[in-house]
């Protein structure tokens, strides 16, 4: 996985690129590339926090362009800083994450109840900057072959994980409500039938998922404070 940067809207924005090659087949919640099938790479690319695009899968056509990647892949956006990025490898399973928490959400909220934003980051006195990030991306490379049930347990199992190393973490929340997976599986060989917890592959996810989000969170919250020159540790109230 390499990073790249470029300027978009009067901004430096980085960029993750992995070129995974043939071979893999992923399943996705992203935006370009969701579901499940045949993928060569995937994008996770930055965007500066007042992102207005209409069209951003084109966008991410475009930047997956000038990037050299075609065919099939995967491309995700996250205003979070993708520099930050986390990667935790458990036993061949290697894991990338994006961790912003501007908005922690609770997945079952009391319709039309707001999601509770983190207190404001003071800057001298001035109003929380336009940027601050949000979003969970996560990618998840698995070096054997996983049938499509496998698949969609390997999602399960990393929304899991990611729930959990949150709130150890200190954030009462399952995630934001804009969170994406990739799960990218090699080929070759018999598919595994499971990749739960408890399953030798969805354990060697489960564990990878939860070191690169705990990681994720816990940079995210020195981030904050570093922007709040009080010192404040930034509130996360909210129902539940």
């Amino acid at each position: 996985m390499e990073t790249v940067w470029r300027e978009e809207d009067g901004a430096r924005l980085a960029s993750t690129v992995w070129r995974a090659g043939p071979g893999h087949r992923m399943i996705s919640s992203a935006m370009l590339g969701g579901g499940i099938g045949p993928a060569g790479w995937v994008l996770n690319a930055q965007v500066a926090g007042g992102y207005s695009r209409t069209d951003p899968v084109v966008h991410l056509k475009e930047l997956a362009g000038s990037y050299g990647l075609d065919g099939p892949g995967v491309g995700m956006l996250t205003a979070a800083s993708v520099s930050r990025t986390m990667r935790r490898d458990d036993g061949g399973v290697s894991v990338s994450a994006t961790v912003g928490l501007r908005v922690p959400t609770w997945a079952a909220s009391p319709a039309g109840t707001p999601d509770p934003e983190l207190a404001p980051i003071r800057l001298d006195g001035a109003s929380p900057p336009a940027w601050t990030p949000g979003t969970v991306n996560i990618v998840v490379a698995v070096p054997v072959p996983l049938s499509d049930a496998a698949l969609v347990n390997a999602v399960v199992t990393v929304t899991e994980a990611k729930t959990q190393a949150l709130l150890e973490a200190g954030y009462p929340c399952t995630g934001t409500a804009s969170d994406a997976v990739c799960v990218a599986a090699a080929g070759g060989g018999a598919a595994e039938p499971f990749a739960g917890p408890r399953s030798t592959w969805g354990a060697r996810i489960a564990r990878a998922v939860h070191a690169a989000v705990h990681a994720g969170a816990l940079d995210y919250t020195a981030y904050l404070e570093t922007r709040n020159p009080n010192g404040d540790r930034p509130s996360t109230a909210g129902g539940s």
